[in-house]
């Protein structure tokens, strides 16, 4: 095969290949991992649009729109996209700076910049950011998640609620009066749900039924708030496409990019993961042009960014999908319950919901990894801090930077002539995380 046509090959979506010799045993096992991928997404969805700041049914157009886009033209067989918990803190920080419509357009432009990126054959540059890096920002950005959702899970009512983590915690304890008690028998009942389920039937849709008796227990219970009663009715229907206004490229461009950044590795980390759990080799080019598409997609419905979900690629691949097909039919079956279920998904309990983002956030830490972490040589050590420190202390975007910098310092100086290199640190495809969710 000659270079031309091999560039297309790694550019062409893995349904392409994956759908030759498609049988019905497959289309079943397709059918169930797609159902079961959905109920994991559909709260997910819900609670991480929250926390961004965004309306709740934006997470779920996000995830029928992207989730379709990223599984049909994809570079995986496998994977899973959709709104995740690494952009919670970009999102918040764009809406607050720029508003719904400046995130759509930022959306958009990110987009636009991931397709081109695939294009250019950029897959395999996304394995140089260092491991450091992506566990350091990674690991911040949960400590931010966990921060803003102690709010609904205490049932605290703060007189001015920040957004940065060194000020919310402050408020929230100057806040700790105004205590709800039964706002905090929720949250904690569902978190101990999501655990027990977990291990008693990891098979079982653990997150919507927890979530469900979580939102049960609260309306036996007096002054729990619930989506409904902040948010109003859900969206039982897909808006109507519209091309976001682009006239604030400019401002805009950097927010795009820590969104194509950050849509990159994800996805390309998922693919990774999903990877080892079926054997396989995923197309990094093809991914970045469908995490491109997914994103211009969702702009263009007013969603949220996207990316690869690392959680719910695992259930797919747990639950026995066997191709992109399952997560089309993941998409399929949330826009099915959004236009049937609206009205039950907008009595869920926000205490329930902030105790499923602590999971998340949790997950996203993976504290039986520091000990790992630890054991790498200092400069590792010190780079993970470094971008720990800036993405709560300053923001993701100098995290990234500053971290990025630092690594190709790093690199540089230990490949110096006369320099005895020690062993990288694992990059991005190397840390890919066993998710348990």
């Amino acid at each position: 095969m000659g270079r031309p046509a091999q560039a297309i090959m790694l550019q062409q979506p893995k349904i392409v290949t994956t759908l030759q010799g498609y049988d019905a045993a497959q289309m079943r096992a397709d059918v169930l991992a797609g159902i079961t991928v959905a109920m994991v997404a559909i709260p997910l969805s819900l609670a991480i649009a929250i926390a961004s700041g965004a309306p709740p049914g934006t997470g779920l157009v996000t995830a029928v729109v992207a989730g379709f886009l990223i599984s049909a033209l994809g570079g995986s067989r496998v994977q899973i996209g959709g709104p995740t918990g690494a952009f919670i803190v970009v999102v918040a920080g764009v809406v607050t700076a720029h508003g719904l419509d400046g995130l759509v357009a930022a959306t958009f432009l990110a987009g636009v910049i991931l397709v081109l990126a695939g294009l250019l054959r950029a897959g395999a540059l996304m394995a140089l950011v260092p491991g450091a890096v992506v566990e350091g920002f990674t690991i911040g950005i949960a400590a931010i998640i966990a921060g803003s959702q102690l709010k609904d899970l205490f049932g605290l009512h703060l007189a001015h609620d920040p957004a940065d983590l060194l000020e919310k915690l402050p408020a929230l304890w100057a806040a700790r009066d105004t205590l709800n008690g039964p706002a905090l028998v929720v949250g904690l009942f569902t978190i101990a749900m999501i655990v027990l389920l977990r291990w008693l039937a990891p098979r079982l849709p653990g997150l919507i039924v927890a979530l469900a008796l979580g939102s049960v227990l609260a309306a036996l219970l007096p002054g729990v708030e619930t989506l409904g009663d902040r948010f109003g009715a859900l969206p039982s229907t897909l808006p109507a496409p519209q091309v976001p206004d682009l006239s604030r490229i400019g401002e805009l461009l950097p927010s795009a990019f820590i969104i194509a950044f950050l849509a990159g590795i994800e996805s390309l980390l998922s693919a990774t993961v999903a990877d080892r759990l079926i054997q396989g080799r995923h197309r990094a080019n093809a991914e970045l042009i469908a995490q491109g598409a997914a994103n211009l997609g969702s702009a263009l419905f007013g969603g949220l960014p996207a990316t690869g979900a690392i959680a719910r690629t695992a259930t797919n691949v747990r639950a026995g999908g066997k191709t992109p097909v399952a997560g089309m039919i993941h998409a399929v079956v949330v826009l099915i319950v959004m236009m049937l279920a609206a009205p039950l998904a907008a009595r869920l309990a926000m205490p329930a919901l902030a105790g499923l983002l602590m999971i998340t956030a949790w997950n996203m830490a993976e504290p039986r990894r520091w000990p790992s972490y630890w054991r790498n040589p200092w400069p590792e050590r010190a780079l993970l801090l470094v971008t720990l420190v800036l993405t709560v202390a300053v923001d993701l975007t100098v995290a990234i930077g500053t971290g990025v910098a630092l690594g190709l310092v790093i690199r540089a100086w230990r490949h110096r002539p006369g320099h005895r290199a020690e062993p990288d640190s694992p990059g991005p495809e190397e840390a890919a995380p066993d998710v348990h969710l």
